[in-house]
């Protein structure tokens, strides 16, 4: 029963980490609110514990996805702002 605990507990780490990094995805934070929800209800009956670790570790894929998204996007917005602050001056 302890690893279940320890399993619930990285599950529910995964959802706030998740949700966390929702609020600025592209089609909305009560969009992505709402698949994040679903898939987590769709898998709250699974107790097989290797089952479980897997999910964690698509979960964790999913927020490494998510963190290189908006990287790229920040990225692109302070090329954008450079380069067209570059063209103004000349």
């Amino acid at each position: 029963m302890k690893m279940a605990n320890s399993l619930r507990g990285e599950v529910l780490n995964l959802y706030k980490n998740l949700l966390y990094l929702g609020r600025d995805y592209p089609k909305g934070a009560d969009y992505f609110k709402r698949r994040l929800k679903n898939v987590f209800l769709k898998n709250k009956d699974v107790k097989d514990p290797e089952k479980i670790k897997e999910l964690i570790g698509r979960g964790e894929f999913v927020m490494k996805e998510l963190e290189a998204l908006y990287f790229l996007r920040k990225y692109r917005a302070m090329k954008q702002r450079y380069y067209s602050d570059i063209n103004k001056t000349n």
